[in-house]
């Protein structure tokens, strides 16, 4: 296999309609601000309990930085939401290492799940300081090394700026 057909866009995640879009979530799971906080809102209630159960059931102490895990999308076009906590930058969570696994797991996860087409934000590049170019290279990177069933990986990017800066790391490297 090759990896993913990669597009980048501009728009609203929750609004996809793709097999599964990836949640930048914090490790309670109980949803949050941002892109947490409008697919937890999208989403509806159900998508709380379910987070609820993972949290009452296998992680209880909250899910780890750059790991992943899949609840249903409920009241969403997608049927999944995979769950990932990125590094905070202000909290010293500065190893590159780290957000580059949130979007490998993720992944890993869509595969397990059996979806074929996937969406990811700009994991870490808001609230928790990433440089929305490093964010880019370790995403993209991330996604050209995979090697598995995810046959279209789109990246959703709330801002038009942060669309640019995807687009040109994706030209960079791609050549």
């Amino acid at each position: 296999m090759s990896a993913p057909n990669i597009r980048i866009i501009e728009g609203d995640i929750t609004a996809m309609d793709v097999d599964a879009i990836v949640n930048a979530a914090n490790s309670s799971l109980l949803g949050g601000g941002g892109v947490d906080g409008a697919i937890h809102a999208a989403a509806g209630p159900e998508l709380l309990k379910a987070c609820r159960s993972i949290r009452e059931d296998a992680l209880p102490d909250g899910l780890p930085v750059g790991e992943a895990v899949a609840t249903p999308g409920f009241e969403l076009r997608t049927a999944w939401v995979i769950h990932t906590v990125g590094p905070n930058r202000h909290a010293g969570q500065t190893e590159p290492a780290l957000l580059e696994s949130c979007f490998r797991r993720s992944l890993a996860i869509a595969d397990d799940v059996g979806a074929r087409s996937v969406a990811f934000p700009a994991i870490s590049a808001g609230i928790y300081g990433w440089d929305p170019e490093t964010v880019a290279r370790l995403g993209l990177g991330a996604v050209r090394k995979y090697d598995g069933g995810v046959r279209e990986v789109t990246f959703v990017l709330f801002s038009e700026r942060l669309a640019e800066i995807f687009q040109r790391v994706h030209d960079e490297i791609r050549t």
